[in-house]
């Protein structure tokens, strides 16, 4: 039972990237079934990232370093840029494609993809805890998008502006902090 709590409590702290980045692109006003698709996706990526991990930190053990933090800091940036450049146009929609739904997921999973790994080293339950993952990123990730839609009605651009500088501060984190 301590095993389960753990892992849920970790699978919160993966979810707060999906949930703040869900949380800025929310203010772009995406329809409702665009943010339950995403949310799904991001949850399936949440399921399998770490079990791809952990299948590679089974394999190699400790023979690969992965440090993602330089990547999702790039990532971060470009949309926080993205948002900047497109915050004018009339149709503010960012998650408009399967691709970008695909990227956006990936995004916010790479975090789980390391996790995974120091799951596959340690032996751990990798299913358990990424079926966990899964459940709760897609959950974060939905109230995320719904609470920005939420905030741009409430406070219109400045949420638009909010969303970007959340961005940029998870791509500060990401770059000088982990």
């Amino acid at each position: 039972m301590s095993q389960i709590l753990v892992y849920f409590f970790l699978a919160i702290g993966l979810s707060m990237d999906a949930f703040s980045l869900a949380l800025a692109y929310g203010t772009n006003k995406p329809p409702f079934k665009k943010c339950l698709i995403t949310s799904l996706f991001v949850g399936l990526f949440h399921f399998f990232m770490p079990l791809l991990g952990s299948t590679i930190g089974y394999m190699f053990t400790k023979k690969i370093t992965l440090n993602t933090n330089l990547f999702v800091a790039l990532i971060f940036f470009l949309l926080a840029l993205e948002m900047f450049l497109s915050r004018k146009e009339e149709q503010k929609e960012f998650i408009t494609s399967f691709l970008s739904i695909i990227f956006f997921s990936f995004s916010v999973s790479v975090d789980s993809f390391s996790v995974g790994i120091a799951l596959g080293i340690t032996n751990s339950f990798v299913l358990l805890a990424s079926i966990l993952f899964s459940i709760v990123s897609a959950f974060f990730t939905l109230l995320g998008l719904i609470l920005g839609k939420k905030l741009y009605e409430k406070y219109g651009e400045k949420a638009t502006i909010l969303g970007i500088l959340i961005l940029l501060l998870l791509a500060l984190k990401y770059l000088f902090f982990n």
